[in-house]
């Protein structure tokens, strides 16, 4: 009896200098957690090969776990982001992706909500990362005014922070972001857009119209292949240039889920909404559609992005499927996070990460 109290005695005084000491014990913690943050960077810690994550998953309907359409796809050491939507550059610094190091930005088309989070992105990337020239943004002709656009409203902040920080921070050779245009190939072709340190990235053409110009990308490196569609719907070009590739990265909507919306707008004689869900119906791949893209084409892994509508019921994804797991079994559906490593000169498909 005297020994517990003893024991229970030490525990209390051990558990009252904690308590007199918590702002302290707290202050030590989070100066830890600070330098573990800022010395993040997972691009490091990767091994050689070709790697993808979603920063963003969804699309233009605000979800839990699906930011803005946005793929961070990694080659060696080597950062690149495909499109740029909602929150997709937070998520990448909350992966441990330094926003600073991203070499080049991909665009698919101009729709607002995959070039919505260009300004955060080119700013976080000038004034936290040691970058003397502007963000390089890539895609099809029209690709100059969205980033003429982007630097004109950025254009005060740039003189604001320059004139806080100085050229160690906010050097003015690095502020905003530069256009490189290419022509939209035609179907059965691709264009090579980027080619450097044994990474291959190439232009195809996709059909979102009215959308003009839409395009994805095929990106190559070491013996591994990645296609990110973009918007499009089910596409004989899709399917030919992702023949034997290791992951494509296809949108998709489902036409069922977004016809139970459609309804209940009617319903609740809501005519925005109701024309809106009638009209996206025909400009989106299907998840059975990509489903078969996937399987005709021989690809390795088919992952799921640009997820419409939100998925934010339990049971939902069977239902967003509609029996697409039947056609192709090798599948995710994307989420906020969710990653996957193709190391060079191999076959492995590797998901490395499940969400944030």
């Amino acid at each position: 009896m005297k020994k517990l109290l003893i024991v229970a005695g030490i525990v209390l005084m051990v558990a009252a200098l904690a308590f007199i000491q918590r702002a302290s014990i707290l202050e030590r913690l989070m100066a830890k957690g600070i330098e573990s943050r800022i010395g993040a960077n997972l691009v490091a810690e990767l091994e050689d090969g070709l790697h993808l994550a979603l920063c963003g998953a969804g699309g233009p309907l605000p979800a839990p776990n699906a930011s803005g359409p946005c793929v961070a796809v990694v080659a060696g050491k080597q950062l690149f982001v495909v499109d740029a939507g909602t929150d997709g550059t937070r998520n990448l610094g909350r992966m441990g992706y330094p926003v600073g190091d991203v070499k080049g930005v991909f665009l698919t088309h101009f729709h607002s909500d995959h070039i919505d989070g260009l300004g955060e992105l080119s700013t976080i990337r000038w004034a936290g990362g040691d970058n003397s020239s502007p963000l390089p943004v890539y895609g099809p002709r029209g690709v100059e005014r969205v980033v003429d656009g982007f630097n004109a409203a950025y254009a005060q902040d740039f003189t604001y922070r320059h004139a806080h920080h100085g050229d160690t921070v906010a050097p003015m050779s690095g502020a905003g972001m530069e256009a490189i245009p290419f022509e939209k190939p035609p179907m059965g072709e691709l264009v090579l857009v980027y080619e450097g340190d044994g990474l291959k990235v190439e232009m195809l053409a996709v059909d979102h119209a009215p959308v003009e110009p839409a395009v994805g990308y095929r990106f190559s490196y070491k013996g591994r292949s990645l296609l990110i569609t973009g918007d499009t719907t089910k596409q004989a070009n899709i399917q030919r240039f992702s023949q034997g590739i290791d992951l494509l990265v296809h949108e998709a909507l489902a036409p069922n889920l977004v016809n139970l919306m459609h309804d209940a707008a009617v319903k609740l004689d809501n005519k925005i909404m109701a024309k809106i869900t009638h009209d996206i119906l025909d400009y989106h791949a299907s998840p059975i559609e990509a489903a078969e893209t996937a399987r005709d084409a021989g690809v390795g892994h088919l992952l799921y992005y640009h997820i419409v509508p939100p998925l934010v019921i339990p049971g939902q994804k069977l239902l967003y499927l509609n029996g697409a797991e039947e056609i192709f079994s090798n599948y995710t559906i994307g989420e906020d996070g969710v990653s996957f490593s193709l190391p060079a000169n191999s076959h492995e498909i590797i998901q490395t990460r499940s969400g944030l």
